[in-house]
């Protein structure tokens, strides 16, 4: 894993941030959703298909340029730093064995899905390569 360490120091202070080098991505590299389509209304289990272009999927901890794995974000207001790996949590599901499509349990209502791509440590590309948010309705 690579880390940049930056130190500050005020008398009496020392902070210390840690920062994972972010893998470099291709400037027309985008992650998609393919389906379900937004605003589609499902049935448990909901089938996500993940879509990609301008590079390849390989799985976590494979060092290729270019390549990393999908992150699937469930109802997430936000887009979690980019600067550290994806959490991982109901609400970020990860696909690091290289997974393309996921079959999900999702309770009854709205809800809101959009990828997040991340290199071998699971750290987002520079710059991000993330879908659009869509949002789904599960019957």
């Amino acid at each position: 894993m690579n880390k940049f360490i930056s130190l500050l120091f005020i008398p009496g202070v020392l902070f210390c941030h840690s920062v994972m080098a972010r893998s470099p991505a291709p400037d027309d590299a985008a992650a998609y959703i393919i389906s379900p389509a937004a605003g589609a209304v499902v049935k448990n289990p909901v089938t996500i298909q993940f879509g990609l272009k301008g590079m390849g999927v390989a799985p976590a901890g494979i060092d290729k340029p270019n390549t990393g794995h999908h992150h699937l974000l469930i109802d997430v207001a936000g887009i979690p730093s980019l600067e550290g790996p994806v959490p991982k949590d109901d609400h970020h599901r990860h696909f690091g064995g290289g997974q393309t499509e996921a079959s999900l349990e999702l309770p009854p209502g709205k809800h809101t899905l959009q990828l997040l791509f991340g290199d071998k440590d699971h750290v987002p590309h520079d710059p991000p390569v993330m879908s659009e948010k869509i949002t789904i309705t599960v019957k």
